[in-house]
Formats: structure tokens, sequence, C-alpha cells
């Protein structure tokens, strides 16, 4: 068998093509289709692959595509992101342009209002001293500031002036252990003296347990330290303790919550009422006017506040102007005046008839002192015009 195969295997071979061609073209006639079976079965050979290729080929140009465009979009986001950051640092110094500007309103408004000649400075360092809570403004004494002036804001006392230089000043802040100023309370008039703790909150020293005093109560300048007016906001009371001998009261700086921007040296200080202090003395007592105690005929007190003290001041003082002599001015060893001296009539001296200054001011002349061995010269009997004996 094996040897006819080998013989007729090419016959063979032909007869099995031939066969399936038949079965084959049965099978596209039966099927009705106009296709060739040969075309369609190299279609469907060859479409997977070109499917294949096809998505291989939009996947390339995909990544080419998006390649290209993200260096453009780095590019774009990089521009972007300087864009961002510029604007942000025009916004920020836009806004602290802003509040300054504001403060620079409100100072400007508070000037306006507030009766004390000030000067406007800015805070332009603090101080390296250890231990010490202190800045450095940009007005010296090439601007009138002087040591001890106070420095305030519309919010309240920031602390006073140590140290002044041609151009700056050093401001010792309230918060510093060595700051002292005299304080009052609003609603009981309490005063005590507040120090600084070296931290946020200061110590009001010098309140008697007996004291009352609440927290939230407002504390304002006594105008007792010569250092700052009266009247001015210090600060509000934070917490109230009794202690071993007084109160222990703390107290938040109002000049110091905001910060430390501009603030206000007071050139000239001018006291003024703490809130509420003139409509209480308005209500509750009734004061006139203090006495002018006159230095010349024009301003000569009335005789009902006249004293003794002042009529022997004031008959001394005509003496000492009839004489020629100022009390005080003379030079160890120089004749002092005749005290028993009297004008002569026709000096027009406006003396009264006894040797004493004018009746009509009510000031008698001084008893006569008797002779002692230390004053043999001032017997009554013996005194004449010239303090000489007859």
């Amino acid at each position: 068998m094996e040897r006819v195969l080998a013989r007729y295997r090419h016959l063979a071979v032909m007869l099995a093509v031939l066969t399936a061609q038949l079965v084959l073209l049965a099978y596209q006639v039966k099927t009705g289709e106009d296709v060739r079976l040969i075309r369609v079965w190299a279609v469907s050979v060859v479409t997977p692959l070109a499917r294949l290729l096809d998505t291989a080929r939009d996947g390339g140009k995909h990544v080419v595509q998006r390649y290209v465009h993200l260096v453009g979009v780095q590019q774009e986001n990089d521009r972007l992101r300087v864009e961002v950051d510029r604007l942000r640092m025009e916004n920020r110094y836009l806004k602290q342009e802003l509040a300054t500007a504001e403060r620079a309103r409100v100072l400007a408004e508070f000037r306006t209002r507030h009766p004390s000649r000030t000067l406007a400075a800015r805070v332009i360092a603090a101080s390296s001293a250890p231990g010490t809570k202190a800045v450095i403004v940009d007005r010296g004494s090439g601007d009138g500031v002087r040591k001890g002036m106070a420095v305030i804001t519309p919010a309240g006392v920031v602390g006073k002036v140590i140290a002044v230089y041609p151009t700056a000043a050093q401001v010792l802040l309230i918060t510093d252990p060595s700051f002292a100023a005299g304080v009052i309370t609003e609603t009981h008039r309490i005063q005590g003296t507040l120090k600084g703790t070296g931290q946020r909150l200061c110590r009001v020293d010098y309140l008697q347990n007996e004291e009352k005093i609440e927290p939230g109560e407002w504390f304002y300048t006594s105008g007792e330290d010569l250092v700052f007016p009266r009247g001015l906001p210090v600060g509000r009371v934070r917490s109230v303790s009794p202690g071993r001998t007084f109160k222990e009261v703390m107290v938040e700086p109002s000049g110091m919550t905001q910060g430390l921007g501009e603030v206000l040296i007071v050139l000239e200080g001018v006291h003024q009422p703490v809130p509420g202090e003139a409509e209480v003395y308005a209500s509750e007592v009734q004061l006139l006017p203090a006495p002018m105690v006159g230095r010349h005929e024009d301003s000569l007190p009335t005789e009902a506040f006249l004293t003794d003290a002042d009529r022997i001041r004031e008959h001394y003082r005509r003496l000492g102007e009839a004489q020629g002599h100022v009390f005080g001015e003379g030079a160890p060893g120089s004749k002092p005046p005749d005290f028993n001296w009297r004008p002569d009539p026709s000096s027009g001296t406006r003396f009264g008839s006894t040797g004493s200054i004018e009746p009509r001011l009510g000031i008698p002349n001084p008893k006569p002192v008797a002779a002692t061995p230390a004053n043999p010269h001032r017997s009554p009997a013996t005194t004449s015009t010239h303090g000489s004996t007859r």
C-alpha cells in the first residue's frame, strides 16, 4: 500500500484537491454567495492583523500628539505658576498697603480729636538688648522727640521713649518688666500702678483686697506718673484674684492687641477725664472754680480768700519792690531790705497809714516784735522809719 501511495502520490494529491474544489463549489452554490471562498479566507486571515496594525498606528499617533502637547502645556503651566506667584505677592503687598493706609487714616483722625500734640512714627526694628521689650521708631531728636515722652496708639498706651538719637528713638514697651505707669479704673476710680511682666499680660499692683474690681473693667492712665496724660486707655482686666496683701490683677494692654506698625509720640500731653468722670462729678458734687491767687494790683484776691500768710507775704513783696529788692536774688552777705521801712507820703506809694499796704486789701501791718538781746533795735518805742533809734 505504501508502495502504491509512493508511486501515485502526485495523482492522489491532485485528486484530493479536485475533490475539495468540487465540494467547495457545491457549498458556494448552495449558499448563494457571490464572493469567492478564497477571498473570504484571505480576508478572514488578514483582518485581525490589519486591525492590530491600525490600533498600533492610532496609539502611536496619540502618544506622539500628547507628548508634543504636553511640552507646550508644561511651558504654559510654568508661565502661569510664575504669574500666580507674582499676583500673590502683589495681593499681599496691596493688602499691607491698604492696612497701612487704614492705620494712617485712624491715626490722623485720632490726632484731630485728641487734644495732645502728637507725632506719627513708624516702628522700624526691635531692640536687641537682652531681656528688654523695646522697639525702634523712625523719629528722633531732630523731630522734637525727647526722652520720657509717652508713646500711644488710638487703641491705647504702647510705652515710653527711653533713648533718643538724631533720626530714631528707642521705645520701652508696656510689657517690659521695668515699665510702670499710674492707672485708674473706669468704674470705681481705684488707682494703682501698672507694671510689665515680660509676657502678653501686665500686672496692676497696690490694689487693696477690699477694692471692687471685676474682670472686663477698663483701666486708664491716671496722670500721676507725669509721663502719660490722664484718660488714655490702658487695657481690660482679664483676671482678678485676692492676694496676701494686695489684689492680683492682670490686664491685657489694648495698645498691643493689633500689633505695632505706626504709633504716636506725645510731644505735649493734655490731660483728659476718664470716661464717665465728668458726669460723676457733675451729678454728685457741686464744685466752684479754683481761686486765682493774684500777684499784681489788677488781679488781687478778694478778702474772703486771703489768709494771714497771704497778707504778710504781699506786704513784704511790696516792701521789696519799693526798695528795689528782689527776694531770692541777693548775693550772700548782701544787705537785706528794711522790713520796717515806710514810704514818703509824697512818693505816691499806696501804703496804709499804719505802715501796711492799702487798707482795702485787708492786709494789716505785721505785729511789732519786742526788743530782745538779739534784737535791741526792734522795740516799738525806739523804732524809727529807717530802723534806727531816736
